[in-house]
């Protein structure tokens, strides 16, 4: 199948154009029919060329996603779960906020940072997303809304779904440049967050990015040994080089960060585990932000269990008296597959078994 146009940034999709013989103008046109006007086919693009229709059509496609199952939940949450191309599946997650509707999506088909607690690297990773098929989910999602006819828009977005957005660094930033682009989607930079588990050298090199996004870490634990425990990633870039890095991002940008921190009972959710993020936070409490995360069970995981209320309280209660800012996350979709990862690895165990029952050969 051709790449998604919705991979390439405007400037290359100037490039593009040109290359064609086609005068510079009608990259705007095209951008304006997939961003603005949002249509689905290049045959909709009635101020262009047959021919150059014709180009359009046998060298790229619009959407390289199929839609294969969704699920809403009472809250408003809905869950899709998208098909590649290469028949892979990914999902991603449309959230009512009071502030607007916020996406977050996937950009790793798996993933191979090895957290402990996560179903989304129950699956190891078989290939990055392209930039097109990161834009694409934003697009599915926005259609559905288009389709209705209430002139409801996404308006935020989190890279926080399947796999580690800094893992597939080239094709994020080209899909943020895309999304944030004035005359398209028009997403601003501080409407969107992207989340990493603690990649120094990208932690580092973002801060360098002209774009304006914010950025989340999963901490998920106050020392490098329940950190190593539960994040492998740890191993590789401990506390003291991740906190070098932040520190030379907020010295870079003077933005703030926020810190995942997802409660694990008996494991990171002890007072005094509290009093360490305190400690570890303490110089740089200006500038930072605790998002205490409510653990949703994963099957693949039953060694952990979500904290109680009692213990996630008392946690919140001793960052608020160092003076961390911090809130305890409100949950979205706990009455469908709330955990990211959960409904790929169902239904990719349903098609396990249903090959198995027709004596097919089953790929692992």
């Amino acid at each position: 199948m051709q790449p998604s146009i919705y991979g390439m940034t405007k400037p290359e999709l100037t490039e593009w154009v040109t290359s064609q013989g086609e005068k510079a103008y009608r990259a705007n046109q095209i951008w304006e029919w997939l961003y603005i006007k949002r249509v689905t086919s290049f045959e909709q693009m009635s101020n262009l060329s047959k021919a150059f229709i014709t180009k359009l059509t046998e060298t790229y496609c619009i959407n390289p996603l199929n839609q294969v199952v969704v699920q809403e939940s009472a809250d408003g949450t809905v869950k899709y779960l998208f098909q590649l191309p290469d028949k892979h599946m990914i999902e991603t997650v449309l959230m009512r906020q009071e502030y607007g509707l916020s996406v977050c999506v996937t950009t790793q088909v798996g993933c191979n940072i090895g957290c402990t607690f996560c179903a989304s690297g129950i699956l190891k990773k078989q290939r990055d997303l392209t930039a097109g098929e990161i834009v694409a989910q934003i697009m599915m999602v926005q259609h559905y809304f288009d389709e209705r006819n209430d002139g409801e828009r996404v308006s935020h977005i989190v890279v926080m779904g399947i796999g580690e957005p800094f893992d597939n660094y080239r094709n994020l930033i080209k899909f943020l440049t895309v999304v944030n682009d004035a005359k398209g989607l028009a997403i601003g930079a501080r409407h969107i967050t992207v989340s990493t588990s603690g990649l120094v050298p990208q932690i580092k090199a973002f801060a360098k990015e002209p774009l304006q996004i914010n950025l989340a870490i999963s901490l998920h634990a106050p020392n490098n040994e329940v950190r190593s425990a539960i994040m492998k990633i740890n191993n590789t870039f401990p506390l003291e080089k991740l906190m070098d890095a932040v520190d030379d991002y907020l010295a870079a940008t003077n933005r703030r960060i926020t810190f995942e921190y997802i409660m694990l009972s008996g494991v990171n959710d002890q007072v005094e585990h509290a009093k360490e993020l305190a400690a570890l936070l303490r110089n740089k409490r200006k500038l930072t932000y605790v998002n205490l995360i409510p653990y949703n069970p994963v099957s693949e995981h039953d060694q952990y269990s979500r904290s109680s209320k009692q213990a996630v309280l008392a946690f919140y209660d001793t960052l608020k008296k160092a003076g961390i800012n911090c809130v305890i996350r409100k949950e979205h979709g706990t009455d469908i597959d709330a955990a990211c990862g959960q409904l790929r690895s169902k239904q990719i165990a349903k098609e396990r078994r249903r090959r198995v029952a027709n004596g097919k050969k089953v790929e692992v």
